[in-house]
């Protein structure tokens, strides 16, 4: 029952339909929020699901598609009873989200041709290479694109039939609503995205076009992608179909608008404020990856930086990298297990908190040691496997700080790797990135070494950690409730994060000195790591 006035406003923005919901599917777990009014969370559900390897094709079934969302949307309507005593039975405004990128192909009766292929699977080598050198565009391995060309160059026969080519969350979102659309940072993940129009690239859908030509395909490749939406627009309406698809139990009603369907990595920047050009973000957690907000192009093609776009059209340079606190995580272990040994038995909390602080102790160069962090392989430094890896000189300064802070350092060594080609070979412009995960639950020291690395102002917020959820609600919120002329950038800034810009932690003159020795000898002492791979 109401038990406070927070509640009954909630209550209140609920009974009103002044809510917005959004349903993210992430690797591992589909999760909703529900937000009121004010932007914050205020209902939740979620539900564990797992990829699954069939005959060498990572792949969900679309069982486990709708299973795991109607589970996930009932917890949240519970979530709903439980705190509110209110049946759900209509939301202001929904959004979809999900893992970017992938293949699913349907036929004309919208039959899925092939299972799903998810951004997981590395089979499409030698289409991402071709279509990199038809376009003189970076076009990444787990694009739908070079799944759809992949699977032409395999001759495989179900290509022909092919009458719609979405991700996940675009199938979703057409399935419930009957409108074959994108948002434009997912469709920036299908097809190269022409910045002045906000679509697809007219000159590589004509190319790839000729390149197909003697297949005798009956479809044109804009015959079969979906319609590119900006954030803000309207993406359709749940249906009598689509609202008894996502809610079994028949209270959901229909009618309700939905936003254009969005990747994890626009969710994510709008989770973080950072959309805006000369802004960025950084998660760092098991793995890491940096997405920038640029003004003009890059001048050449960079295997390293993936190009896609925010959920309003604008560029981002993408570095994703593997590894990230996997091994420092181990080292913690250990010193856990050391403690053990007598009679400890330390809170993990307060342990990676004193660990992390040490570091700020060490020398900014690490004092001689070296570790690499590759517990599977790095594509940004040419690695195919990898051997988590620490060395050191004999006359190395090696003591507890040093040790913390180069592993530490080694955590951010790949991204500041492909960092350096957007910043230091391409010039583009940060004004500030906003740090988000693991490597920043102990302040001040993620946060503090980030800033160094990228030589970058860093801000950490307390709602970064809501998710990509809690973003993708906010982009339905968004559709909802701005007004004339309202741009994402000015609503997120205005109405979410107004007077929370977080914690920001300038770079330190010393520490990004320290950090660019770190990374040459990091860069120059590879073949080590190189040497342990095909060795050990």
């Amino acid at each position: 029952m109401v038990k406070n006035m927070g509640q009954e406003r909630n209550r209140q923005a609920i009974e009103e339909n002044k809510t917005a919901l959004g349903i993210e599917f992430g690797s591992t777990r589909i999760k909703a929020v529900l937000v009121g009014e004010d932007n914050a969370p205020i209902a939740q559900g979620d539900h564990e699901w797992e990829n699954r390897l069939e005959n060498g094709i990572w792949t969900y079934s679309l069982d486990d598609v709708w299973t795991g969302l109607q589970d996930c949307y009932a917890k949240l309507a519970q979530d709903v009873k439980n705190q509110y005593d209110i049946t759900l039975k209509r939301v202001g405004a929904i959004g979809f989200s999900a893992m970017m990128h992938g293949y699913m192909a349907f036929d004309q009766n919208g039959e899925l041709l092939v299972p799903f292929r998810t951004w997981r699977n590395t089979m499409t080598e030698e289409a991402a290479a071709k279509l990199t050198e038809a376009f003189s565009y970076h076009i990444p391995q787990r694009w739908s694109i070079a799944h759809l060309y992949q699977a032409i160059l395999n001759k495989e026969e179900h290509v022909s039939k092919v009458d719609y080519m979405t991700t996940l969350d675009g199938y979703v979102h057409w399935k419930l609503t009957g409108e074959k659309v994108l948002g434009v940072g997912e469709a920036s993940g299908m097809f190269p995205i022409d910045l002045a129009t906000k679509n697809y690239d007219a000159g590589m859908v004509r190319k790839f076009d000729e390149l197909v030509s003697g297949e005798g395909f009956s479809w044109k490749l804009s015959d079969i992608m979906p319609k590119v939406l900006l954030a803000g627009d309207e993406g359709g309406v749940l249906t009598k179909e689509g609202a008894a698809l996502l809610d079994p139990s028949g209270s959901l009603e229909a009618g309700i608008p939905l936003c254009p369907p969005e990747g994890d990595a626009g969710t994510g920047m709008t989770a973080t404020n950072s959309i805006t050009p000369r802004t960025g973000n950084i998660s760092a957690g098991t793995s890491v990856f940096t997405m920038v907000v640029m003004e003009k192009d890059l001048q050449k093609v960079h295997e390293e930086i993936d190009l896609v776009t925010t959920p309003a059209g604008d560029l981002v340079g993408m570095v994703h990298c593997n590894n990230c606190t996997s091994d420092l995580n181990a080292w913690v272990g250990l010193f856990k297990e050391n403690l053990a040994c007598f009679g400890v038995k330390p809170d993990m909390n307060e342990l990676y908190g004193t660990l992390y602080r040490k570091a700020l102790d060490g020398d900014a160069d690490c004092g001689g040691l070296m570790a690499y962090n590759y517990f599977s392989g790095e594509t940004i430094t040419g690695f195919e496997e990898g051997r988590p890896l620490f060395v050191r000189t004999p006359d190395a300064r090696f003591n507890l700080a040093n040790f913390m802070r180069v592993h530490l350092y080694t955590a951010l060594g790949a991204i500041k790797v492909g960092m350096d080609i957007l910043t230091k070979e391409e010039g583009v412009q940060i004004d500030s990135m906003l740090g988000h995960g693991g490597l920043y639950k102990t302040p001040g020291v993620g946060q503090r070494f980030t800033a160094a690395a990228l030589n970058t102002p860093v801000s950490v917020m307390e709602t970064a950690g809501e998710g990509g959820a809690w973003g993708m609600a906010l982009l339905a919120s968004y559709m909802l409730n701005k007004a004339d002329a309202e741009t994402l950038s000015d609503y997120l800034n205005n109405k979410v994060f107004a007077g929370n810009q977080g914690v920001r932690m300038e770079p330190d003159a010393g520490d990004a000195a320290g950090f660019d020795a770190f990374i040459e000898k990091y860069k120059r002492a590879l073949p080590v790591e190189r040497a342990a791979v095909e060795t050990f």
